[in-house]
């Protein structure tokens, strides 16, 4: 059986491409994340508050929503997280200034 060494140039070749690969769908994948919890801040707002800066019709709302997003999407979608979403939204009301090299941790970092 013929082994390659570790420092063979194909193999280094090669390593580097699927890491490579991995850190490009690793940053689209984020960046989906952010844009997609970035509309669904958007839509909480203006859909549930009327665009108003606080919500009008209490947690429950957010609590109903959470469960139902929980029941088909899985985690992710809890009271708290659509909060952030919302919170996401109106401290970044213009998407186009969404920066893609952050992640959704920064950007709960930020709107903190």
């Amino acid at each position: 059986m013929n082994q390659i060494a570790p420092q063979n140039p194909l193999l280094q070749a090669i390593r580097a491409l699927v890491q490579q690969a991995r850190q490009q769908v690793a940053r689209s994948v984020n960046s989906a994340m952010v844009q997609t919890y970035w509309h669904i801040g958007r839509l909480i707002v203006e859909d549930e508050q009327q665009g108003e800066a606080r919500a009008q019709y209490g947690a429950q709302q957010l609590e109903q929503l959470s469960s139902r997003l929980t029941e088909e999407f899985g985690k992710g979608f809890d009271v708290r997280n659509l909060r952030n979403m919302r919170a996401f939204f109106q401290a970044f009301p213009i998407r186009n200034a969404l920066r893609t090299e952050l992640s959704w941790t920064h950007y709960r970092c930020l709107i903190r």
